[in-house]
């Protein structure tokens, strides 16, 4: 089984332009709009949600639950109401659960459905069947669960319902806000208390929306518990819940503006959890000129405005503490360094090598193809900046199915003095739909074929 769009090649050519203005909001922050789906299935009675990304990933989640006997409206300009059916009433969806390219999808589901009655299996597109699962495996194992995969602990995932869970005590080998949550939902159906340390920070999307519908968290330095309870009496409540602006989404146009002399974008309603912001402070560090306005928090979520504009920047040394806290940015903070003067030297980024692509090595062969010195390295990259008016070239990419090369590249494009032809773009409509036509709004130019 395939998207769609899995059969539909998308080619971005981008070119330089003068400069980026006016207000824009992204649309809805990715991994809020997973968790909205789930936590609101699970949950008793009803849970609005508005700010809802309507991307391939998060759509796929929707269908997984609708599949399993959760009545879901249509969204409608970021609007879903979710009929939850408690913890305990999701039925045997009958057939695979297809997750399309989403890895949050996958391994969050698989901890809610190792706590299930029934058996599932969980597929998903040819390149998250290359992902490694045995990080979520392996814990849930110890909780009791049965799962079966692919080679190597790669998907699919066959996960055997009916199996008494226990709670555990999970030091966390790597970094991963989504092996950290998976552990969490399955211990709402496991006896005794859940608890996970993590050896760095990572988004807390899944503690904070759990506990905005009753659940029990507690924190402790780096260690997260549920609070004890009876995994027949835990109950979830349906609420409102308001998405904000998808700040992984905002980093290409903070990059773009950053990058292009003249620009000066504001970006509306953006989502300021502490626990994701790490691009800005690495734009900042590197000296982007990006002011936060308007803090406020909105469905337990602090959010703001961004206004960024163009500034000169300078090669830096990233600090390993932000890695976790700007991971998804990396392909986008990239462009940025290779715009900048001087050394840019990421390390401790080994994750970046198990996402959609290997993004170390996708990112290093096209910025090579630019003209730029940058070394791939085991854990992260070393990028000579030009600090020129122009300091691409032309070149052809090709994205490797990953919407975050992608869209990263189409802002190199701004820079060049010739065409950044970009293939394999289709899975932008994963996480940021209306990319190119936003990004041609604010002044982009972004051609688009399909084939």
């Amino acid at each position: 089984m395939t998207a769609a769009h899995d059969s539909i090649s998308l080619t971005y050519r981008s070119t330089a332009a003068q400069s980026l203005q006016g207000e824009a909001r992204v649309p809805g922050d990715k991994s809020i709009s997973h968790r909205a789906i789930m936590l609101g299935s699970l949950a008793n009675g009803t849970t609005e949600v508005s700010g809802f990304l309507e991307g391939e990933d998060s759509l796929d989640t929707l269908r997984c639950f609708r599949a399993m006997g959760v009545e879901i409206s249509d969204p409608q300009d970021g609007r879903v109401t979710i009929h939850g059916v408690g913890l305990h009433g999701l039925k045997d969806p009958k057939k695979p659960l297809y997750v399309g390219n989403s890895g949050t999808s996958m391994r969050l589901m698989a901890g809610i459905l190792a706590g299930q009655s029934f058996d599932t299996v969980l597929e998903g597109d040819a390149s998250l069947s290359l992902r490694p699962m045995e990080r979520v495996i392996d814990p849930l194992a110890a909780m009791g669960a049965r799962i079966e995969s692919g080679p190597e602990g790669r998907p699919p995932l066959k996960i055997h319902g009916g199996q008494h869970l226990k709670a555990i005590d999970y030091a966390m080998p790597m970094a991963s806000a989504q092996v950290k949550s998976c552990v969490l939902l399955a211990g709402l159906y496991a006896e005794g208390r859940t608890c996970v340390t993590e050896p760095a920070p990572t988004r807390d999307h899944t503690e904070r929306m759990l506990m905005g519908l009753g659940v029990g968290v507690v924190h402790d330095g780096a260690r997260v518990c549920l609070e004890q309870g009876d995994p027949q009496a835990r109950r979830l409540t349906g609420r409102t819940l308001e998405i904000p602006a998808d700040i992984s989404s905002a980093a290409f146009l903070l990059v773009a503006a950053s990058i292009l002399p003249g620009s000066e974008l504001v970006l509306t309603h953006v989502g300021l959890n502490p626990t994701r912001t790490g691009v800005i402070d690495i734009l900042l560090a590197m000296g982007a000129d990006i002011r936060i306005e308007n803090r406020r928090t909105v469905g337990g979520e602090p959010v703001g405005e961004l206004r960024v504009k163009s500034a000169a920047l300078q090669g830096i040394e990233i600090d390993e503490a932000l890695v976790p806290l700007a991971i998804d940015e990396f392909p986008v903070i990239f462009v940025a360094a290779a715009c900048a003067k001087g050394r840019t030297v990421l390390t401790g980024a080994e994750e970046l090598r198990v996402k959609e692509s290997d993004r170390i090595a996708v990112m290093a062969d096209g910025l090579q193809q630019l003209g730029i010195d940058a070394t791939p390295t085991a854990d992260g990259m070393i990028i000579e900046g030009r600090g020129e008016p122009q300091p691409f070239g032309s070149a052809t990419i090709y994205a490797q199915g990953d919407h975050r090369i992608a869209m990263a590249f189409a802002v190199a494009g701004l820079k060049a003095h010739g065409e950044v032809t970009i293939h394999d773009c289709q899975f932008v409509e994963t996480s940021f739909p209306g990319f190119a036509e936003l990004f041609n709004r604010l002044g982009g130019s972004l051609e688009l074929s399909r084939q």
